[in-house]
């Protein structure tokens, strides 16, 4: 009777073995790295296979990403993954967008160090795809990519010679900047209580819809999209006002200060209660413009025109107004380095002024030349983004793909599912594709 028992249990086993996913095994020890300079890693390998000969490099520009779901979706195919953090972790205050590429630059050196890698690929998740652009930009062109009298904020010499990356993953990358976030209602920097009727989104007289989709006219979003565009220009003009106030030593503190921005929510990525209308009304920004490869949960590629199967989102209208879910904390120095761009309408493409600041995807990726693969979720607001990005690219090998019900954290979007399992492959499948893009070049 036991050795029956015994053999039922290891009939169970392997039954069950069988049927799990191979990333189960991914580097089931990921290794504490530290980088220096404040910058730190988490190592992951292959539990098993042949040696790595890819190592890829991810980094958020802000957020904690030792464990991001890429790191083991990729170790678990065959790459080695050092998932970072920057030294301004999970404080955007700290962060000074120029300095940036020191910090990627110690995590391409770890990986070109290590043994059998022969070559390195740089993945730019949401607010990580303006970064690691941003560092491909400079490496490949040199400090001149973020300097002249176009920018913001000025970088050094000192980013001279960065070692470059053999390629570059945009996986729902961010297009940069605050500037939609912003709410455009806010005309007293000092009493954003007080809102300008006419534009405030969360008025059902413009749209609004607390339980479900808004729907705002044309002529709404009109407005609004300039609003934001010409309060983004105001809160520029007030921090360079208080910056050459601390240059010359006229104010407060000699330097820098508190620069809060309220009803503007998160900057790229987090929680938060920011004003994107792109994220209430799923008909703005639904889809791209030309047919492009799609990849559909049963494994297919075709190709047709995308559209996004996002749910609207309605729990904004409370925490926008507030301190702590709808203002953003940000100092003089980190909101010109980080967050701000000039503009005169926040969704038109030709009246952002991109190369203002260096967070920027799309200024970026203009001087890119490496192999590039931009994808975009099926269930998330970047798909017309990703597709412009991919417009602009110079990159000679550039591919695009669409991921049919994948969520913006590649997990499938279960409240998108018109039946059970029907976006259930989306993370599998997503990786699977990025897995064999990478084995065909590298």
């Amino acid at each position: 009777m036991k050795s029956k028992t015994l053999s039922l249990i290891t009939l169970l086993l392997g039954l069950m073995l069988a049927l799990v996913t191979p990333e189960v095994f991914a580097q089931s020890r990921p290794e504490y790295i530290p980088l220096g300079g404040g910058v730190k890693g988490a190592l992951y390998k292959p539990d098993s296979g042949p040696e790595p000969h890819v190592g890829i490099l991810i980094m958020h520009r802000d957020l904690n990403y030792l464990s991001t779901a890429a790191c083991t979706q990729l170790s678990a195919r065959g790459f080695m993954v050092l998932c970072s953090n920057n030294s301004a972790e999970n404080n955007n205050t700290l962060l000074r967008w120029e300095d940036t590429p020191l910090d990627i630059r110690r995590g391409i050196n770890f990986l070109r160090s290590q043994p059998g890698i022969t070559k390195v690929l740089l993945w730019g998740h949401s607010a990580g795809g303006p970064l690691m652009s941003f560092y491909q930009a400079v490496a490949e062109n040199g400090p001149s990519h973020c300097q002249g009298p176009h920018r913001l904020v000025q970088c050094s010499d000192e980013l001279a010679n960065l070692p470059k990356a053999d390629g570059i993953i945009l996986a729902d990358a961010h297009p940069g900047s605050l500037l939609r976030n912003l709410n455009p209602a806010v005309f007293n920097e000092e009493r954003p209580d007080r809102v300008r009727r006419r534009l405030d989104p969360f008025d059902p007289e413009n749209g609004f819809n607390p339980n479900g989709p808004s729907t705002y006219s044309k002529e709404f979003q009109e407005s609004y999209f300039k609003g934001q565009a010409e309060r983004m220009n105001k809160l520029i003009d007030i921090a360079l006002n208080k910056l050459s106030l601390i240059e010359a030593g006229e104010a407060p503190y000699p330097d820098d200060d508190y620069f809060p921005i309220p009803r503007a929510g998160v900057a790229l990525g987090g929680t938060g209660a920011p004003a994107n209308i792109l994220r209430l009304d799923p008909a703005i920004h639904c889809c791209t413009l030309s047919p492009r490869k799609f990849l559909k949960n049963d494994g297919s590629v075709v190709t047709q025109i995308i559209q996004s199967v996002r749910v609207a989102q309605t729990d904004v209208d409370e925490g926008n107004p507030t301190f702590d879910d709808g203002t953003l904390s940000l100092t003089v120095k980190s909101f010109l380095s980080t967050e701000a761009m000039r503009a005169t309408h926040s969704l038109d493409y030709d009246q952002i002024e991109w190369c203002s600041s260096g967070n920027s995807t799309l200024c970026n990726i203009e001087k890119v030349s490496v192999p590039t693969l931009i994808a975009v979720m099926g269930a998330h607001y970047f798909i017309r983004d990703g597709e412009a990005f991919f417009e602009k690219s110079k990159s000679p090998d550039k591919d695009y793909i669409g991921i049919e019900g994948a969520s913006h954290g590649f997990s499938p979007c279960t409240d998108c599912e018109q039946f059970p399992g029907q976006y259930s492959n989306a993370r599998s499948n997503f990786f699977n594709y990025v897995r064999d893009w990478i084995n065909a070049r590298f």
